[in-house]
């Protein structure tokens, strides 16, 4: 005869789906930033993609480092596109002369100084790395 303990494997599972969440990072939000002196103060994605696929010049994007997870998150989210399917896109540019493509920074702290110091800077940081140097115009989901 098979004996089950219903309790006891709920409580099983229940502990094994919280060891895995606790496990798993959280995925950080990212955010859209300006100079505090620049006028905008709120954006859609659909704009921010303009300004990132060099299809605008209204603002300057800057960039994070290449092959960066959050790099890879935000043009997905922005854009619906992969990092490589972007920088085919930038290298097209270049080769025409229409544009030249975003300066690329290390960290969160280097993009958010580099916009910081410019008004027509456009940039995308970590949530967390946002004080008063920077002005947030979206919030990515």
């Amino acid at each position: 005869m098979k004996i089950q303990n219903k309790p006891m494997t709920s409580l099983l599972r229940f502990s094994l789906a919280a060891l895995i969440a606790a496990t798993v990072p959280a995925m950080a939000e990212t955010v859209v930033i300006v100079s505090p002196k620049n006028p905008a103060t709120r954006m859609f994605s659909e704009q921010a993609a303009q300004f990132f696929l060099g299809k605008s010049t209204m603002f300057t994007p800057v960039d994070q480092a290449e092959g960066s997870a959050i790099r890879n998150d935000f043009y997905q989210k922005v854009t619906d596109k992969d990092a490589a399917q972007v920088k085919a896109i930038w290298s097209k540019l270049v080769f025409t002369g229409k544009a030249t493509p975003p300066r690329e920074y290390k960290s969160n702290a280097d993009v958010k100084k580099a916009v910081a110091d410019d008004p027509k800077a456009i940039g995308y940081i970590d949530k967390s790395a946002v004080d008063d140097t920077v002005k947030v115009i979206l919030t990515l989901p």
